[in-house]
């Protein structure tokens, strides 16, 4: 059944004309009145509905039943990644959304190759928030991954606050001696860095800010391969 992201609030059921977006995918894909699709908002119920009308500018639909679908991973998991460069980011974006992220802060570091400032980073931003909506509506999530504003690493770190209770933080770090091992802790933050690596002084910031070095294996990982590594392991355990 198709499924289909609408940025307007979903509270009851009703009829209701879909936004322009939503509207778009329906006519491409030529659905008829009667027709059923699936509908999410983002705020975490998904509604089964049917086409009522279709116009050359408005698609109506009428809203059924809501569901609440179980597809989340069993905790709130926040990468914080020093961007890597060319389409890998779009790539680690899509592929983290489908394995059950819940936020990508995207960061720039001392080694960056990316760096995006003012409306070239609002742009690229704007951009990803639409492939994690397009993984989520291909992968049944209801609530897409949220992708925060493009900082530098030290001002994020800066403004971190400290570590609550029930927050695990880690630094996926080639340098580290510890494995990573699983958690318990309902929320996760994991700090990954650029293709080469955080310097000394970055670890140590991080460190300064309740990361615990971690390391995934003896094999070197890619930049947008290690923190898909871990939601993987979090989402099989």
């Amino acid at each position: 059944m198709p499924r289909f992201f609408v940025d307007t609030p979903l509270t009851a059921a009703g009829e209701l004309s879909l936004p322009p977006g939503a509207a778009r995918h329906v006519q491409v894909l030529r659905l008829q009145p009667g027709d059923a699709l699936t509908l999410f908002d983002g705020s975490g119920p998904e509604w089964q509905a049917e086409v009522t009308a279709m116009g050359r500018s408005e698609v109506r639909v009428r809203l059924l039943a809501a569901e609440h679908a179980a597809r989340e991973l069993p905790c709130a998991v926040t990468l914080a990644v020093v961007m890597p460069a060319n389409d890998r980011m779009d790539f680690l974006v899509e592929k983290a959304t489908e394995l059950g992220g819940a936020v990508l802060q995207p960061l720039m570091s001392e080694r960056s190759v990316l760096r995006l400032t003012g409306d070239r980073a609002d742009k690229k931003r704007a951009h990803w928030q639409g492939v994690a909506i397009a993984a989520a509506e291909q992968s049944g999530r209801t609530v897409p991954l949220h992708v925060a504003p493009v900082q530098t690493l030290a001002a994020w770190l800066g403004s971190l606050p400290a570590a609550e209770a029930g927050e695990w933080r880690g630094l996926l770090s080639p340098r580290a001696a510890a494995p990573w091992a699983p958690f318990s802790q309902p929320r996760a933050l994991f700090l990954s860095g650029p293709e080469g690596g955080l310097s000394d002084a970055e670890e140590d910031a991080a460190r300064a800010r309740g990361f615990a070095p971690v390391t995934l294996g003896p094999r070197v990982l890619r930049a947008d391969t290690a923190p898909l590594a871990v939601l993987a392991a979090i989402g099989l355990a």
